[in-house]
């Protein structure tokens, strides 16, 4: 009898979850379309800087200047003492983010997934069509929507990835 309570307990909160993830998984579209903005705009920066930044980088005379879209460069020019360890933490900031909505929007949407599944198979126990066709409607929506924000933030992700570590290597260059 115990287990029957728990059980009982654990469906009806999980299926309390439903709305939370839902609302996160919204808000996660909204931030990935954010996201690929932004990198779009630091992308159109780079290029633009991008002769200044490698005269930088070749010239090495001491008079460097800060860059739109080269955040790990700048912090060296802001803070040239920092620590090889510090401009790793400073580039890791620039991804956190990113990678973690990446990893999280998949799971999310196969929580949202796993939870109308139990009402799904109810309904085709009962019999009633339309419930199952309701709850599958739900599950597979939201599974699509945590693989589009996941495809969305991991390009920018990979890509940005590349850039920092080519601007850590500079910077070390600089020293």
């Amino acid at each position: 009898m115990n287990i029957q309570l728990l059980e009982i307990t654990m469906a009806e909160v999980s299926e309390l979850l439903m709305t939370p993830v839902i609302i996160v998984i919204c808000l996660l579209v909204v931030y990935a379309i954010y996201a690929l903005g932004k990198f779009a705009s630091q992308w159109l920066q780079r290029r633009q800087h991008k002769v200044n930044y490698v005269k930088q980088i070749h010239s090495n005379n001491g008079s460097m200047t800060t860059l739109p879209g080269f955040p790990v460069h700048n912090y060296f020019i802001k803070n040239p003492l920092a620590s090889d360890d510090e401009l790793e933490v400073v580039a890791l900031k620039q991804l956190e983010t990113l990678r973690i909505v990446t990893r999280i929007a998949p799971m999310l949407g196969l929580i949202a997934t796993m939870i109308p599944m139990g009402p799904a198979l109810q309904a085709l126990a009962d019999g009633n069509i339309q419930g199952i066709s309701e709850n599958l409607i739900i599950a597979f929506a939201a599974v699509i929507w945590g693989l589009v924000i996941s495809t969305l933030t991991f390009w920018p992700a990979s890509v940005k990835k590349r850039w920092c570590a080519d601007e850590l290597i500079n910077v070390r260059k600089l020293r």
